[in-house]
């Protein structure tokens, strides 16, 4: 049974029943038969301080399975990442790293930024950031600048940029969104946001996404829900006053819809400091399905809606990816996918089938 609340002391229980020993590396990727995506670090090579762009193509694919490659690309992501959670409803946060799944472990009551990461982690992860960048027309530029931080500051060291966008250009391009015209690619999201726009207007035929306002389709898993800090937009309406000039915002990719519970489970690079999993708040429609609902704390302004075959609604836990990260029915309680699941109150992965490219 799912609980659109997350209760601390409950918490505690399920992720204190199965810990794993100390040291318990973070997951990888699927192999090829589960789920066919060029890591995002073969698209660079060389080591942090030297480290250089040498892929940045993207392959076309057919537009059937869509949406369910861009669910299944962000869960593996969110998987290699240590599952972090933000629970936007709740007003808490899981920051699962290596180090932590030997201890018990809970969700936090915080509003502090989340760490910077180790140099060890730094280390993990610099090449994967480097291959959401490389998409980018400014990705090679942006990496070597990351380079010479990584040479002269260390592994620890921040990016230079923030990559949220950077991360959703990568899975749309991986999902098979190879060239600009279907996918926007750039280094910040009100590009695509833009481009969504057009589309809406007719100016944008072969744009893969629609913009719409808050609330006025119902939310569905490779969707993209976007919020905006400076300025603080509303609506769509006034981003058109504004197209073309540069904006602060954040847009995550819709992984699953529930509608018993009114809420939304959405994927977002770089929150955290992370790839990590939004709990977000929704509405029932009068048909049937959830609308995307702003709060003050989740201040949507734009609803992109992917131009593709539908799926179920319960897209994460039906993803082939997140069972192969899961393991057997009988390891489901074992593995750090199952107590983050099981925390919040997602069923255990039921798909058996495979999602090759």
């Amino acid at each position: 049974m799912r609980s659109s609340l997350l209760s601390v002391s409950a918490l505690g229980v399920a992720l204190l029943s199965a810990l794993p020993a100390a040291g318990q590396v973070l997951p990888g990727r699927v192999g090829p038969e589960v789920l066919d995506v060029l890591a995002p670090s073969a698209r660079v090579e060389g080591a942090l301080g030297a480290m250089r762009v040498v892929e940045r193509g993207c392959s076309p694919l057919p537009s059937t399975d869509l949406r369910r490659r861009i669910v299944d690309i962000a869960v593996q992501e969110w998987a290699f990442f240590g599952f972090p959670v933000l629970d936007r409803l709740n007003g808490a946060r899981l920051l699962p790293g290596a180090a932590m799944w030997a201890r018990p472990v809970v969700f936090e009551r915080t509003t502090r930024r989340a760490p910077t990461p180790s140099a060890r982690e730094g280390e993990r992860v610099g090449a994967t950031i480097a291959g959401y960048w490389a998409v980018t027309p400014e990705g090679p530029g942006i990496v070597d600048a990351q380079a010479r931080r990584w040479a002269e500051r260390g592994a620890g060291t921040r990016w230079n940029a923030p990559w949220s966008a950077a991360f959703i250009s990568w899975v749309m391009c991986e999902a098979g969104l190879d060239t600009r015209d279907r996918f926007h690619r750039a280094i910040a999201h009100w590009s695509y946001v833009d481009q969504a726009i057009r589309s809406r207007d007719g100016r944008a035929d072969a744009a893969a996404y629609v913009a719409y306002d808050v609330g006025e389709r119902e939310v569905e898993p490779g969707d993209l829900l976007c919020t905006s800090s400076r300025p603080r937009y509303r609506n769509l309406a006034e981003r058109r006053n504004q197209m073309g000039e540069g904006a602060r915002s954040h847009c995550d990719v819709v992984v699953q819809v529930e509608e018993d519970e009114a809420r939304i489970l959405a994927i977002g690079g770089n929150v955290l400091r992370a790839v990590s999993l939004k709990v977000l708040p929704g509405r029932r429609g009068t048909d049937g399905g959830v609308l995307a609902q702003r709060t003050s704390s989740v201040p949507f302004y734009a609803h992109l809606k992917l131009q593709g075959d539908a799926i179920s609604p319960l897209a994460l836990e039906e993803s082939p990816v997140l069972a192969a990260l899961v393991g057997e029915a009988g390891e489901w309680s074992g593995t750090p996918a199952a107590r983050v699941l099981d925390a919040l109150g997602v069923d255990a992965p039921r798909a058996e089938q495979h999602n090759g490219r």
